[in-house]
């Protein structure tokens, strides 16, 4: 269980820099403003961070797609 635990730790923060990065450009590209770009994306980082986090835990202790596996 504690390796699943920073395996999801370790997906929320490669996921989160990748799509946050993602969100500053389009920012960026849609306001021409850099600053907007890095702000909405500050502000995406650490809100959606642990948003991403419980919804990974929540899908591991899911049976869903999975015949035959046991919930521990």
């Amino acid at each position: 269980m504690e390796r699943s635990k920073k395996r999801h730790l370790a997906k929320t923060f490669t996921w989160r820099f990748t799509a946050t990065l993602t969100t500053i450009i389009i920012a960026w590209i849609i306001t021409g403003d850099p600053l907007t770009g890095l702000t909405v994306g500050g502000i995406e980082f650490f809100v959606k961070m642990p948003i991403y986090y419980l919804h990974e835990r929540t899908w591991y202790r899911s049976n869903f797609g999975l015949n035959g596996r046991n919930n521990k």
